[in-house]
């Protein structure tokens, strides 16, 4: 890491705490107010960060294949290489209630956040009640028009490491019976998990496209994990290549 990249990435680290607190004080009436208006705040908190990326450390955010994202709710698939995409891919994807863990609810203000705008925290140590009661939460968001975003490898996997996919997203895609949109994203160069440096890139997320409904568990999960893990491989390739000369 250059002298210069450790410098930028110390200032955006003193940036995205400042300005997370400030947001989540500035913004607090939204706890209060009904849930469109905590949206917007997020939207706002979300807009913040990419900027600051942006600015301090040069990293840029292009997103592929939006459009795969029907008019009405669908189940949300996607890879999760950093905390990078906890924040943004709520924007991204039309703010849906987010399958988290539980641990995120004790956050002061920021877990108030997350119940005031209905995300579908899962306490992960009480194994079948947990996940029943993941479906009958994700059932209820889809019945309100929302969709459903899950990380199937349930944590944040680093570029070029496997990581086994669990049931959840396939008891979701069972009981909800919504197209599931897998998503592959290269996040984890530029913003690495559990790691200090914020290098200069590009983060590309790639909307794939949907895979109907009904499908058996088996090539269900199948065909989720060799699409996102084949096109988070490619869009890291690209990242790593750099620009055409």
């Amino acid at each position: 890491m250059t002298l210069l990249t450790w410098f930028r990435s110390a200032v955006f680290n003193l940036y995205f705490y400042a300005w997370t607190a400030l947001s989540a004080l500035v913004l607090s009436p939204a706890l209060v107010m009904p849930r469109n208006l905590g949206m917007l705040a997020a939207r706002f908190w979300v807009g913040g960060v990419n900027l600051g990326l942006r600015l301090i450390c040069g990293i840029t955010v292009e997103v592929k294949g939006r459009e795969r994202l029907a008019n009405g709710p669908v189940l949300i698939a996607a890879k999760h290489q950093s905390a990078w995409d906890t924040i943004a891919l709520l924007s991204i994807c039309g703010m849906p209630a987010v399958v988290l863990k539980r641990e995120l609810t004790w956050i002061p203000l920021y877990g108030w956040y997350i119940l005031v705008m209905r995300m579908i925290p899962i306490d992960r140590s009480a194994g079948a009640k947990a996940l029943k009661d993941m479906v009958r939460r994700a059932k209820a968001a889809a019945a309100g028009g929302r969709s459903v975003l899950i990380f199937p490898q349930g944590t944040r996997v680093a570029v070029g490491t496997k990581a086994p996919y669990q049931p959840g997203v396939a008891a979701l895609y069972a009981q909800l019976g919504l197209p599931c949109v897998p998503v592959a994203l290269n996040s984890g160069l530029v913003w690495p998990r559990r790691a200090f440096r914020r290098p200069p890139g590009r983060i590309t997320v790639e909307f794939l496209p949907p895979i109907p409904p009904g499908l058996r568990r088996d090539p269900f999960m199948t065909s989720l994990e060799a699409q996102v893990e084949a096109a988070s491989d490619a869009l890291a390739a690209v990242a790593k290549a750099g620009p055409p000369a």
